[in-house]
């Protein structure tokens, strides 16, 4: 461990792997484990049932495992889990598990933007990026490498698929499937994710695929059941089209609205 000049509270118990940066105003509590190579800022504080793998970067101000803002929550033991290489940005809060499902968890890679707040019970999936502000209530999963712009609220139980993109701003309260762009006011289908899909190596193939799928879904004003079995009829099965509808037949809170014109100025919506 490297020390810096200040004052710092760290519990002898806390587990503090090697070479591991704290800086000064400091408090880590007793049951924390902190991984290899970390790098915690000044002023951050770290409470019981905190996890951290290595190579990760907390900046100051940060809350890392208090515990949940759920009123059911009656102080069980829970955990807040986070991978490797993961960066936790100025002033998030990041809150431990209740028993319903034990554990909050945010996988390798992430960048958590400054005020981000991350409820009880939330799952985010690898190389996932949340930009400034934004809020996710309890329960909530986003699978990996899923953006979601500043300012978005997220409702509990919603669940975000992979390789999406939420425009800044939006208000998220019905699941987001796979490979998609989301955007307006109440969410809607804004087209796939092209240009973070390409960057990740899926080929026009796989795109165009992907597309034929969501305009069947999302912009020729079907019900959800009936564009399921125009899908499954129409399409060629695939992995992506598996995926895809297993997602969509798993949506409890149902899904974000489809394709409809709006009238005046939209909002900026870049893909990732």
């Amino acid at each position: 461990m490297s020390y810096s000049n200040g004052l710092r509270v760290i519990h002898p118990n806390a587990k503090i792997g090697k070479n591991v940066h704290i800086g000064p105003f400091t408090v880590i509590e007793e049951d924390v484990v902190i991984g290899d190579n970390c790098w915690i800022g000044n002023g951050v504080t770290i409470y019981n049932g905190t996890r951290m793998g290595e190579r990760c970067r907390i900046f100051p101000g940060a809350v890392l495992g208090a515990i949940p803002q759920d009123l059911k929550f009656d102080h069980e033991y829970s955990t807040l889990v986070l991978g490797n290489e993961v960066t936790v940005r100025e002033y998030c809060t990041l809150n431990r598990g209740t028993k319903e499902a034990g554990t909050t968890r945010i996988g390798d890679n992430c960048l958590l933007m400054a005020y981000v707040h991350v409820a009880h019970d939330c799952f985010i999936g690898e190389r996932c990026v949340l930009a400034n502000n934004v809020t996710l209530a309890g329960h909530i999963e986003i699978g990996y490498h899923a953006t979601l712009g500043g300012m978005t609220a997220v409702h509990q139980f919603v669940r975000i698929g992979d390789h999406t993109m939420i425009g800044g701003g939006s208000l998220v309260r019905k699941d987001v499937p796979h490979f998609v762009t989301a955007a307006r006011e109440p969410l809607s289908y804004a087209g796939i994710n092209s240009i973070g899909l390409r960057r990740r190596g899926f080929t026009n193939d796989e795109m165009h695929h992907i597309e034929d799928i969501y305009r069947i879904l999302f912009t020729r004003g079907l019900s959800t059941r009936r564009a399921l079995g125009i899908i499954e009829e129409d399409i060629i099965p695939s992995t992506h089209r598996t995926y895809i509808l297993d997602f969509v037949k798993g949506a409890k809170r149902g899904l974000m609205k489809g394709f409809r014109t709006v009238s005046g100025p939209s909002p900026v919506l870049e893909s990732m």
